[in-house]
């Protein structure tokens, strides 16, 4: 089909469409009664559209605490400051949700975004609720809280002022050197014990972050933020996360290394997870960058998985079954052990929390 262009259906876009993206597609979301095709008739009535530029656009929440009960996360309560991501991350697990927004898990995802600037308001709101029991609030495990439009939006930063008055424990994971800016206040809340902060690298490979991750911090930059937040006196922990196999799991023991050395003191993983729209993202992805790779890959993915793409029961989704998964926890755990990682976790503090502000920092937010 001369100079088709079919955006929807798993069919690529043109290359200079999504330049800066790791999506070749732009799948209809899967809660839409209709798709829609984009395609030459053969009359040279098809327009060249423009690339995909980034837009965000003001979600007004009602509450900006999100509560889960999966038996598997560490956590039972987070807050997504955004919704979309710009890193642009092709495997990301967060893309379905763009599905909710009537928007595709695809393209749309990195370049459609939502911001939430009422978020230190909604929290401060939540946090005075009567009876209300603090636990460590985890920010950065849906879409990342310190993605490029932070830097104007600045909402992070208004959330961390609200945490630091209230006293309240706060675990952050982020694949962005910004998380430094903040170093000021997660550095007097480490003091406290109401801090840490976790980058994840998912290789050392600059040129496979670029096309996998386009739009995150390098991975030099990721290392020297550890470096930074570790002298500032902040816990600091690497997530190896996701582990690509075929792809990025022969850097575990480098990666582990490397982040060991720049002041790492507890590590993590996660296996690669692809549910629902993610996984013909992500084989599109595949095919374009590594297509000798491709069989290969998707067959270590599938002896993980059951014979499936993923397998979403809790317990197995992050870590996978089968040798191959196996092989991977033992090589993660010796070198972990190796290099003294996660020798000491030391829980966050819940017994500093204030449950109500004083005057003087409710003016602050308004």
């Amino acid at each position: 089909m001369a100079n088709a262009m079919i955006e929807e259906s798993g069919v690529r876009v043109r290359p200079e469409r999504n330049r800066g993206r790791s999506a070749g597609i732009n799948p209809t979301g899967r809660f839409e009664p209709v798709t829609r095709h984009v395609f030459d008739d053969g009359w040279d009535s098809i327009e060249d559209l423009p690339p995909f530029k980034t837009e965000v656009q003001v979600e007004k929440s009602r509450t900006i605490i999100t509560r889960n009960e999966s038996p598997d996360i560490s956590f039972d309560r987070s807050i997504n400051p955004y919704r979309g991501c710009e890193h642009g991350c092709v495997y990301c697990f967060a893309r379905p949700t763009h599905s909710y927004m009537g928007l595709s898990p695809g393209l749309d995802f990195e370049a459609k975004l939502f911001a939430k600037p009422d978020a230190a308001k909604l929290l401060e709101r939540e946090l005075s609720k009567e009876g209300y029991q603090p636990r460590t609030i985890a920010i950065g495990t849906n879409t990342d809280p310190y993605q490029p439009i932070e830097k104007q939006w600045r909402i992070m930063r208004e959330v961390l002022e609200v945490l630091e008055a209230r006293n309240h424990p706060v675990g952050i994971v982020t694949k962005s050197a910004l998380v430094t800016r903040d170093i000021d206040i997660l550095s007097r809340m480490a003091e406290r014990g109401l801090a840490k902060v976790a980058l994840s690298i998912t290789t050392l490979d600059r040129t496979l972050a670029r096309t996998m991750e386009p739009r995150a911090s390098t991975p030099t930059k990721r290392l020297q933020a550890i470096r930074q937040l570790s002298d500032a006196g902040i816990p600091t922990s690497v997530m190896v996360a996701p582990i690509l196999p075929g792809l990025t799991d022969q850097e575990i023991e480098r990666i582990l290394d490397a982040t060991k050395a720049a002041g790492a003191g507890d590590a993590g993983y996660v296996l690669l997870r692809l549910p629902l729209e993610v996984s013909p993202i992500f084989k599109d992805w595949l095919l374009r960058h590594y297509p000798d790779r491709y069989r290969h890959v998707m067959s270590l993915i599938r002896s993980m998985r059951d014979g499936k793409d993923y397998d979403s029961e809790w317990g197995k989704r992050m870590r996978g079954t089968g040798p191959y998964a196996w092989q991977i926890g033992r090589r993660f755990e010796i070198a972990a052990r190796r290099l003294g990682l996660n020798a000491r976790r030391t829980p966050l503090r819940t017994d500093l929390f204030v449950p109500t502000a004083k005057a003087s920092e409710q003016l602050m937010l308004l």
